[in-house]
């Protein structure tokens, strides 16, 4: 493994350049060597940003010409509007598995569960390392309240809620369903902060749409825990937040874009409202006021290039994401 991780991305579109690009290119060992997009535009102007020299509008002349250990695939699952003559990104993500390539790509892993398991046997069939932007969990106030909660033992209990003011709004960014395209992030994390699961009850329904935007469910997992979903997309604005009970400890994670707001409230023991702790964001990242930072995009790839590196799995690797998209498949199935 070189000194420098050598990194090429297929997408440079917002979200890629919002957070993705400057994580890595914040990071000593790492190489941002090409660039492929459709969008000539936007692809010589993040080229130009971040002083990459290799260009490209078709992914497999990049994988031919430069010499990669790492791919990021950042594109919507199913290409739509101006990009709909493009390749499905699971083709895209099969391809770069068949050549060796280590694959970092957002969430969602895949349209359905069996295109998901499809792109997890690729990566086993040629050994490779392979990552899902599910950042929630690398969010650094999310991950160490967990931290403290699971001090007092196991999580006896979590919520997880996602609401947004989307009404009207055609089904998103090339997906069948907000629940697969956004609320997954949620999905995840409950299931990061439950474990395995074992039953599910949910309801499903549509408000002011003629497609699903108000998913609910209750969900029990193999060690006793139990989650619940929240999410309304027609609600009155982004409300995210998180909740988690152990033993005679009760956190509450809020998770605004806003950082003076991203903050957690700890109760301990029977203690009275007033004696309640906090634990701000900011203070975990040295004051940084940086979104990518704050919300886990720099510390998801961190991880990602760390594990290249020490040669060990992600933790929200493919087969893992099967899970989740497990998960999203029981709420769609189990409805009321």
């Amino acid at each position: 493994m070189p000194d420098r991780i050598r990194i090429g991305f297929i997408g440079a579109g917002e979200l890629a350049n919002s957070v993705h690009y400057p994580s890595l290119a914040s990071f000593k060992d790492v190489e941002i060597s090409a660039v492929c997009d459709l969008d000539e535009n936007r692809l010589n102007k993040t080229a130009d940003r971040y002083g990459v020299e290799n260009r490209f509008k078709d992914y497999r002349l990049m994988l031919d010409r430069v010499c990669l250990d790492a791919v990021y695939v950042v594109m919507a699952p199913i290409p739509t509007g101006h990009y709909s003559h493009a390749e499905p990104m699971a083709k895209i993500v099969v391809e770069c598995l068949k050549r060796g390539k280590h694959v970092f790509i957002e969430k969602p892993p895949g349209v359905t569960v069996e295109e998901t398991r499809a792109l997890a046997k690729a990566a086993e069939e040629n050994e490779c390392k392979t990552m899902v932007g599910f950042n929630r969990r690398f969010i650094p106030v999310l991950r160490e309240i967990k931290r403290i909660v699971e001090e007092n033992g196991p999580i006896t209990c979590c919520s997880a809620v996602f609401h947004k003011n989307m009404i009207g709004n055609p089904e998103p960014w090339g997906c069948v369903s907000f629940l697969v395209a956004d609320v997954i992030h949620a999905v995840d994390t409950l299931r990061w902060l439950g474990g395995e699961v074992d039953k599910v009850v949910s309801h499903v329904s549509s408000f002011y749409a003629e497609y699903p935007n108000s998913f609910h469910a209750l969900v029990k997992f193999r060690n006793g825990c139990v989650g619940h979903l929240c999410s309304n997309y027609s609600s009155g604005g982004r409300v995210h937040y998180f909740e988690m009970h152990s033993k005679a400890i009760y956190a509450f994670v809020n998770l605004p874009f806003e950082p003076e707001r991203q903050e957690a409230l700890i109760l301990r023991d029977g203690k009275p409202y007033g004696e309640i702790e906090t634990v701000r964001n900011l203070d975990l990242v040295g004051g940084r006021r940086e979104q990518y930072v704050l919300y886990g995009f720099l510390q998801e790839n961190r991880h990602f290039i760390d594990c290249i590196k020490e040669d060990r799995m992600p933790e929200t690797n493919f087969e893992d994401a099967v899970k989740t998209m497990e998960l999203v498949e029981l709420i769609k199935a189990s409805t009321l």
